[in-house]
């Protein structure tokens, strides 16, 4: 009976401790047939085994702009994008969400980072960021074309080949720059939640642009600029798919500062 009785409290214990379970729901407007949905899907699948011993669990729906419009801002703690840059910025523009982390997933272009939203955080390589890591390379390696990546499905340092595998089990597929991005992206907020517990959007934003440090198993410590831009690692990839080199490179000034728009300023 002593044992039965053991089993059931091991059961119950999370319950108990947990008696406020906090709850977060997040929106995402974009395609969800695509990697950015697919990295999403493995952030959340993370962040709510995460929850189980932290009393918290994690949703995403999918809506639109104008869903967006009609919700209440009391029910809205970040929003994920990963459409093209334009109807990104539309949305990141809206009133109610001026103070609500929104979440650039696909776009590099330059433009979401020259605007110097205070609410709109970049996790995507910018086109400055891999012109500027291309050219590092180049100043040294003048004949060998190369790419520049924000992830690649061979990177292992930092705990990346486990991240990769557990992506390549759950999707049966690679893991690309716009899966890591959708991961990334539930994978900062649930840290935040685990460290500050609330979801209020504001004190969220805050957080994420002023505390936070971000492994993303990249291994330099990402943070986010004036900009909006996630400062991290740019992978060098070879024309056989290989990775060659990251950026910043030894002896560059710097270090992640060399890589794209440095600020607002």
């Amino acid at each position: 009976m002593l044992k039965n009785l053991g089993i059931a409290m091991l059961l119950l214990w999370p319950q108990i401790i947990f008696a406020n379970t906090i709850n977060v729901t997040l929106h995402y407007i974009g395609p969800t047939d695509g990697q950015v949905w697919a990295g999403i899907q493995q952030g959340l699948t993370e962040a709510n085994l995460q929850g189980q011993f932290l009393g918290q669990t994690y949703d995403v729906k999918n809506i639109t702009e104008e869903e967006v419009e009609a919700l209440p801002a009391s029910e809205i703690t970040a929003v994920l994008v990963g459409t093209d840059a334009k109807h990104m910025l539309e949305i990141a523009k809206l009133n109610k969400l001026t103070t609500v982390p929104v979440f650039n997933l696909s776009s590099d272009a330059d433009s979401l980072r020259q605007v110097c939203l205070p609410n709109l955080l970049n996790i995507p390589l910018s086109k400055q960021m891999k012109q500027d890591a291309l050219a590092q390379w180049q100043n040294k390696n003048p004949d060998k074309l190369v790419t520049a990546h924000a992830w690649h499905h061979d990177f292992v340092k930092f705990a990346a080949s486990q991240l990769n595998n557990r992506f390549t089990r759950n999707h049966k597929t690679q893991m690309t720059d716009d899966a890591w991005a959708g991961w990334a992206a539930i994978k900062m907020l649930s840290d935040t939640v685990a460290r500050t517990q609330k979801t209020d959007s504001a004190a969220m934003l805050n957080y994420l642009k002023k505390d936070l440090s971000f492994d993303g198993q990249k291994g330099d410590t990402a943070t986010f600029r004036d900009t909006g831009q996630l400062r991290q690692i740019v992978l060098l990839i070879d024309k056989d798919d290989n990775i060659v080199a990251e950026a910043p490179l030894r002896g560059v000034k710097g270090g992640l500062d060399s890589l794209g728009l440095i600020s607002c300023k």
